[in-house]
C-alpha cells in the first residue's frame, strides 16, 4: 500500500544497526491537521534506503512515498501483538516534486529526439524493414 504525505522533519534519529544483516533509520514527521493541531508519526528507512535522509536537516519541508507495513507477533505470554510500521521509499523536496509535475515526468535536460535518432526504415515506412506501415 502506497501512500504519500507532507511534512516538516521534526526529529532525526541515528541509523542502528539491528542485527548483522539488517539495518534502519528513523525520524519524526510533523503534520499540521485541522484546527491548528499538530501529529508526530515516526517513519523508518531500511538497509541502503536509510542514506535517503542525509541530503535534510531539522526542520526540512519533505515530501515521503511510504508503504504502510503490519504483522502479529505471537508474545511469549500467548498473547499476540500488531506491530505497525510506515516504511519510507522515496524522499522529496515539495517544491521540486511540483514543478516536475508541471513539467511532466520526462528529463527536460536532455536532448530532443529528430530524425537522425530513428532507424531508417521506421523514419517513413518506405525504408525496407518488416513493419507493414
Amino acid at each position: 500500500m502506497a501512500l504519500t504525505v507532507e511534512g516538516n522533519l521534526f526529529e532525526i534519529f541515528d541509523e542502528v544497526q539491528v542485527s548483522e544483516r539488517f539495518k534502519k533509520r528513523e525520524f519524526v514527521l510533523e503534520l499540521e491537521e485541522s484546527a491548528g493541531y499538530k501529529e508526530y508519526p515516526k517513519f523508518q528507512l531500511v538497509q541502503a534506503k536509510c542514506a535517503l535522509l542525509d541530503n535534510y536537516k531539522q526542520g526540512d519541508r519533505v515530501l515521503l512515498h511510504f508503504n504502510l507495513k503490519g504483522r502479529p507477533y505471537n508474545g511469549r505470554d500467548g498473547q499476540t501483538m500488531y506491530f505497525t510500521n510506515l516504511d519510507v521509499w522515496r524522499i522529496e523536496n515539495p517544491a521540486g516534486a511540483a514543478a516536475q509535475q508541471q513539467q511532466g515526468s520526462y528529463d527536460q535536460s536532455a536532448p530532443p529526439h529528430t530524425e537522425a535518432d530513428i532507424p531508417y526504415d521506421m523514419q517513413d515506412g518506405k525504408g525496407g524493414g518488416d513493419l507493414p506501415f
